[in-house]
């Protein structure tokens, strides 16, 4: 996912000029806070081909690197993804992520506080390098009132403004998950809408899923794990039918106290519809009790309704494009083109003839 870029003149412009409106010297502090850690990271860059020279270098490490170079290479040569130095370069973080995402909505609705910033344009999250930073942030939004939830960013793309390194907390995944979020944040550089998350997280994240099918195909290895992904996009679904219902309530009524108490019951009955749907469909994994089990608002939800929603509107597009990666992209950049109302409709009649094969989560 995209971090929030940063225009490099107002950053110089947050450390020279004094701030008189405390909502833009916020902003301004914001925006020398992303460009103080993008900075370090350019800082701290080595390119891999010189990681991998170096005799002291891990072979471990070498043997993840040596397969990023390769996905890489694979996303340029057979997928159409750009070719330029991102993520040829590696930087260890001694953190355990590279960034961390605020969501936030208010108490009653699903829709996400939008983020606006010149280049990235309105995005559903703001993106900060220093958890302490993202903490203090939702803080303030609670004090508001607001429902919040802070995402770890294993990865991020400035779409392409930078050459974005591959970074350690990706190499933890294992190798499909590698290949894929390379997939994913390269396609952010092939198309991003400016002020449309929905759009962009569910082309990329198609991208990193079809990619990555070829990727193993390419390599002599089966498809990836249908238990996993069918699971996933179940529980997706399940996660996307709480939200539906919390929508539904919202709009129902206006009285904050049934609002309140209509709330709680929806993710108590949500918790429920979980533990039948694992111990029917899926015996003995119990792979998303924790996350079913920890606080649960709106804004923990904004994920699944963000980066899911297309998916399944792109396969059907890369299915009509014959599989063949210029034509898709040429199609997905004309829907792009459209202006939003148009653009959603249209995604939504793709939707509707979404291949069984195809992973259409959240459909």
């Amino acid at each position: 996912m995209p971090l929030a870029l940063f225009p490099r003149r107002l950053v110089r412009l947050a450390i020279l000029v004094s701030c008189l409106p405390l909502a833009a010297c916020s902003t301004l502090r914001y925006y020398a806070h992303v460009a103080h850690g993008e900075a370090s990271l350019l800082m701290r860059r080595r390119p891999i081909a010189r990681v991998l020279r170096d005799d002291a270098t891990d072979p471990a490490l070498a043997s993840r690197l040596r397969l990023a170079q390769q996905a890489r290479a694979f996303a340029s040569s057979q997928l159409g993804l750009p070719r330029n130095r991102s993520y040829t370069s590696y930087v260890d973080l001694h953190r355990p992520y590279v960034a961390w995402n605020v969501f936030a909505t208010l108490p009653y609705t699903v829709e996400a506080l939008p983020q606006c910033f010149p280049i990235a344009g309105c995005v559903a999250y703001r993106g900060y390098f220093d958890p302490a930073a993202a903490q203090a942030r939702a803080a303030q939004l609670k004090s508001q009132g607001d429902d919040v939830w802070i995402g770890p960013v294993p990865a991020y793309s400035t779409l392409g403004w930078f050459a974005d390194p591959i970074v350690s907390s990706m190499l933890r995944w294992d190798d499909d998950e590698l290949a894929s979020t390379i997939f994913h944040e390269l396609a952010h550089q092939r198309l991003y809408v400016k002020g449309d998350t929905a759009f962009n997280e569910s082309f990329a994240n198609f991208v990193g899923q079809e990619g990555l099918r070829q990727w193993r195909k390419a390599r002599g290895l089966p498809p990836p794990d249908p238990h996993g992904q069918a699971m996933d996009q179940d529980f997706t679904a399940l996660v996307l039918d709480l939200r539906g219902r919390l929508q539904r309530l919202y709009a129902g009524t206006h009285d904050p106290a049934a609002l309140a108490r209509g709330k709680q019951a929806q993710i108590g009955a949500f918790r429920r519809r979980y533990a039948r749907w694992r111990d029917t469909r899926w015996p003995g994994d119990h792979r998303y009790d924790a996350w079913v089990a920890a606080p649960i608002n709106n804004a923990r939800l904004l994920p699944f309704g963000l980066y899911d929603r297309w998916s399944g509107a792109f396969a059907v597009l890369f299915e009509r494009a014959e599989g063949r990666w210029g034509a898709f992209y040429a199609a997905a950049r004309a829907l792009a083109g459209k202006p939003r109302e148009q653009r959603d409709r249209a995604l939504d009649l793709l939707a509707g003839g979404t291949p069984a094969s195809s992973g259409g989560a959240g459909q």
